[in-house]
């Protein structure tokens, strides 16, 4: 039996949205933070992007419609369906296990996913997101912000229910640290309604959003 939380319970959790037709709109600030990468990686000569969690496709289609070849992943086999339909490079795989080689990627993305990793875990994700980037790549993270607590989404209707690992500003800015420089962090409130994220509710305190880059070397 999965432990509640796994990886697959959260897979079938979007599995079972994705077919139901739901499709979250990307928040304004969230549409903001993108163009403000793509002109980053355009700036630095950046053409290539790595995604984990690509949910149904809509941050995917951004960089796609920037020139910017996209490859994403993800969980969920619904949101690979409903990313390939828009005509996204997506498959299924495990941020855990990314099936990539070293430095394949010369920049990442990742939004409101990683708060699905427990604190016991997210030292070894974020190893294996900078083993497959390239040294000195920018790695952009969007996360729900919380008090250092790990749950079971109580707001969420539909069973298996969602884990969250919900990260202080301080804790964000101390675990990426570990895998290199911070180079950007900004928040911005986040709360019911349009602004908010899928079943984030009245216990959202703000979202966060961050450039990790990578250390100039691999580590060894």
């Amino acid at each position: 039996m999965e432990e509640p939380g796994s990886e697959q319970h959260l897979a079938e959790f979007y599995n079972r949205r994705a077919a139901s037709g739901w499709e979250h709109p990307l928040t304004p600030r969230r549409v903001e933070q993108c163009q403000r990468f793509i002109s980053l990686l355009k700036s630095e000569r950046r053409h290539n992007i790595l995604e984990i969690g690509s949910g149904t496709g809509l941050d995917g289609l951004q960089f796609l419609r920037a020139g910017i070849h996209y490859t994403g992943v993800d969980l969920s086999e619904e949101h690979v369906h409903r990313s390939r339909a828009k005509g996204l490079d997506v498959s299924v795989a495990s941020a855990r296990q990314l099936p990539f080689a070293d430095g394949t990627f010369p920049a990442a993305w990742t939004m409101s996913t990683l708060l699905h990793v427990p604190a016991t875990d997210i030292d070894g994700v974020l190893r294996e997101l900078v083993r497959v980037t390239a040294p000195n790549a920018p790695i952009a993270v969007g996360l729900w912000s919380g008090e250092d607590v790990e749950v079971l989404n109580p707001e969420d209707d539909v069973e298996p229910r969602r884990f969250f690992s919900r990260r202080s500003d301080a804790t964000v800015r101390q675990v990426f640290g570990r895998h290199g420089a911070i180079e950007d962090f900004v928040t911005w409130p986040e709360g019911t309604g349009a602004e908010s994220g899928p079943g984030a509710g009245n216990w959202t305190q703000h979202y966060q959003f961050l450039i990790l880059r990578t250390p100039s070397s691999p580590s060894k």
